[in-house]
């Protein structure tokens, strides 16, 4: 499938809408929490069994946008986004079909190992493109899409429960709510596939080359080489894990933490908090990632991951009295969880360039999938054991706070110990690469485009 190259007078502000399409219906993984209690009831699960469907959709997520990256590059967005279609509506049937046949093995397969391929192309498939769109504000261009992941459980959320209420909370009527699910999905991605469209090589980078004017540029072979690598991979990771730990198990947390009060929370305003984690994982997204184009990236990340630990531990200390305090803590976590997905992939244009930046952020992602073990496994192994000790409420949550904060802490360090990449990786293609380069460039590599934006000198993260 050839890259659609956009035709002259085309619009860029027309891609973001077809990124928005394919994120905001993978953006659905984030609502499997409502999912969670049905499914463990109606077929006898642990909080953590019922956690591996999400876990290993994420672990998918991370692998398939590793070993995808470059092939996503090469054969551009349509390609990749019709892939993620395929794969994340193919999840659900299989995942309806395990769910009527009470066979968790099939959803597990379904939602988790093919549908977390779907997670993956998806996720990556417009990245490179707005990037080469929008250089002059790539915080903000990546925003826009990955707005839509964070806020796809926005609309899943209560559109999930709404079914489970209609057709049952049984396994027929789980079935039926992932089938439901698989086929309104493959239509709204279909959109994307349609609506995509690359820049026109313009200057050097037409004949396979970087633009001189664009920067530091490195491969992304040479890149996952660099301690700045690493450094960002280990922030990237605490961030998430921070992060996903809440937001996967939403639903019965809220449910722990005030069951024992005078205002216990029901099932509905579970999925109403769930809903209202994801607006504040969307608007961080675009919010605090336009932010990083103003302030810088190292910036931004200290307050993600500084900020961030206080918000836990006020939670540790006080949530458990007070609604609105956890609340609004958790509200302000998800925003920095969001924050940081957004806006790494600015912060690996600022530091690599814009040359393989796709099939580097691909790499990256690996931290999102041991994140997405991590994260659950913590907070769901613990409150288990603690249950199993007879401990109830907050309690149970206790310990995996204290972890969170530590690990944050982690990603502090890490984060301070990124420095510009050293001149001696940055990229010149050799006439062996030229084919390849020039294969990248068809899917919107130059720096400039049909839109005249010319590229911008990428904003280098702080020396010091």
């Amino acid at each position: 499938m050839s890259p659609p190259v956009a035709p002259p007078g085309w619009s860029r502000w027309l891609v973001p809408p077809a990124a928005l399409s394919v994120h905001l219906s993978i953006g659905q993984a984030y609502a499997w929490s409502v999912f969670k209690p049905p499914l463990e009831s109606e077929l006898g699960l642990s909080g953590t069994q019922s956690a591996l469907p999400f876990q290993l959709a994420i672990v998918m997520l991370g692998l398939s946008a590793a070993f995808g990256g470059t092939l996503v590059e090469r054969n551009g967005p349509r390609w990749a986004m019709t892939v993620a279609l395929v794969c994340f509506s193919s999840g659900f049937l299989i995942s309806a079909l395990g769910a009527a046949t009470e066979q968790y093995w099939l959803i597990v397969l379904g939602y988790g190992f093919v549908g977390g391929i779907g997670l993956g192309i998806g996720y990556i498939s417009p990245v490179s493109t707005l990037i080469k769109w929008f250089p002059d504000r790539p915080g903000m261009a990546t925003g826009i899409a990955i707005m839509g992941f964070g806020g796809g459980a926005l609309i899943a959320s209560p559109w999930s429960a709404q079914m489970l209420e209609s057709f049952g909370s049984d396994h027929s009527g789980i079935a039926l709510a992932f089938l439901v699910h698989g086929m309104s999905y493959a239509v709204f991605m279909t959109l994307g596939v349609l609506l995509v469209r690359v820049p026109r090589p313009v200057g050097p980078a037409a004949v396979g080359r970087p633009d001189a004017a664009a920067g530091v540029q490195v491969s992304a072979r040479t890149a996952v080489r660099t301690p700045q690598f690493w450094c960002l991979w280990i922030v990237l990771c605490m961030n998430v894990t921070a992060g996903i730990g809440i937001l996967e198990k939403a639903a019965p947390m809220i449910t722990d933490f005030f069951a024992d009060t005078s205002t216990p929370v029901s099932v509905t305003a579970a999925a109403g908090f769930v809903a209202l984690l994801s607006a504040a994982n969307m608007a961080g997204r675009i919010g605090w990632s336009s932010t990083s184009d103003l302030v810088g990236r190292k910036n931004i990340y200290r307050l993600y991951l500084g900020v961030g630990a206080l918000m836990y531990a006020l939670i540790a200390l006080v949530g458990d009295s007070s609604k609105p305090v956890f609340i609004l803590c958790a509200l302000v976590i998800l925003s920095f969880y969001g924050g940081g997905f957004a806006t790494i992939p600015a912060y690996l244009k600022d530091l690599f360039g814009t040359y393989q930046v796709g099939a580097i952020h691909g790499r990256l992602l690996t931290a999102w999938s041991t994140a997405g073990v991590l994260g659950p496994l913590i907070v769901n192994w613990i409150a288990d054991r603690q249950e199993e000790a007879g401990r109830h409420g907050s309690s149970l949550y206790t310990a995996s706070l204290v972890i969170m904060i530590g690990l944050l802490v982690v990603g502090f360090a890490a984060n301070e110990l990124v420095r510009p990449v050293h001149p001696r990786h940055h990229h010149v293609p050799a006439p062996r690469e030229a084919a390849d380069a020039a294969a990248d460039t068809a899917t919107g590599a130059p720096a400039r485009s049909a839109t005249g934006v010319a590229g911008a000198k990428p904003q280098q993260p702080e020396s010091s």
